[in-house]
């Protein structure tokens, strides 16, 4: 069964707005210099965490959105914890399908994976989509429980909410990327329905960007720190485009101004021609 944590990390932060930043699918592997699909991605996610000081110092929190360690190892999650020190000592974790939660909590801490983040007229709360063994998303009866419940006790609060997880709740439009998509997506977005101050959803793994409304809802998804999938496509092909992050002000009135920007001054050679990476 899947371990859920059920803690609430309250964070002060300096005025009314929050200000975040993505960090996501840095597929560290485990030893520092490993490659993937011909690229190194301790090389490319320094590349990033320098960009992110010279463009947005000093956020209140760092988001991991899932897919951190390519296989789960001890050493990738501490060199993670270094990257990710040099931006915030605040940040937070989610499983992607590459990664293992348990390592993730031995290594970073349960504070590291918490179920939900407070910060003012804020509520975060991180949603486990992974289904061990599996490339796609699930939610289950449990999270999507306690999604409800979180988003209960924000709305009684007074709270906006951001919610993350890895996996996309909706189709990006890759077919090969939209059948590994949120399976009870359906669930998810019923629940969603009955709670209007969500603001917006955040996730990873497709290594793309999106911004989209869906009615009242933005719908958001970041590049990887690393190599990046080509849109639109029916099978798997990589991108040429930069490594990237996406930084998100959260206004107290509900409102979210935020971008994606990439390390277009340095060079990311990746392997084009390959047919996978899992």
């Amino acid at each position: 069964m899947r371990d859920i944590q059920n803690s609430v990390c309250e964070l002060s932060v300096q005025g009314e707005t929050v200000r975040v930043v993505q960090l996501t699918d840095t597929h560290l592997k485990t030893h520092e210099g490993g490659k993937l699909l011909g690229l190194d991605t301790d090389y490319s996610l320094q590349a990033i965490v320098d960009l992110v000081n010279k463009e947005y110092p000093k956020p209140d929190c760092v988001l991991g959105t899932g897919d951190l360690a390519d296989s789960g190892s001890e050493d990738a999650y501490r060199r993670l914890i270094g990257y990710f020190d040099q931006v915030s000592p605040e940040h937070f974790w989610l499983p992607g399908n590459h990664d293992l939660r348990d390592v993730m909590i031995e290594v970073g801490g349960a504070e590291r994976v918490p179920g939900e983040i407070r910060m003012g007229a804020w509520q975060i709360v991180m949603l486990d989509s992974q289904l061990p063994g599996e490339v796609g998303g699930h939610l289950g009866h449990s999270e999507l429980q306690r999604l409800q419940e979180c988003l209960t006790a924000g709305a009684e609060a007074g709270l906006h909410t951001l919610i993350c997880l890895h996996h996309q709740p909706v189709p990006v439009g890759c077919e090969w990327l939209d059948e590994q998509m949120v399976s009870d997506a359906d669930s998810f977005f019923e629940i969603l329905a009955r709670y209007p101050r969500v603001r917006a959803l955040l996730w990873g793994h497709v290594h793309q960007e999106l911004d989209q409304q869906r009615e009242d809802l933005r719908l958001l998804c970041t590049p990887s720190t690393c190599v990046q999938f080509l849109p639109q496509q029916i099978d798997f092909a990589v991108d040429t485009r930069e490594p990237g992050y996406r930084w998100l002000e959260l206004d107290a009135d509900g409102s979210i101004r935020t971008d994606v920007s990439r390390a277009v001054s340095q060079a990311f050679p990746v392997d084009r021609k390959a047919s996978g990476y899992l």
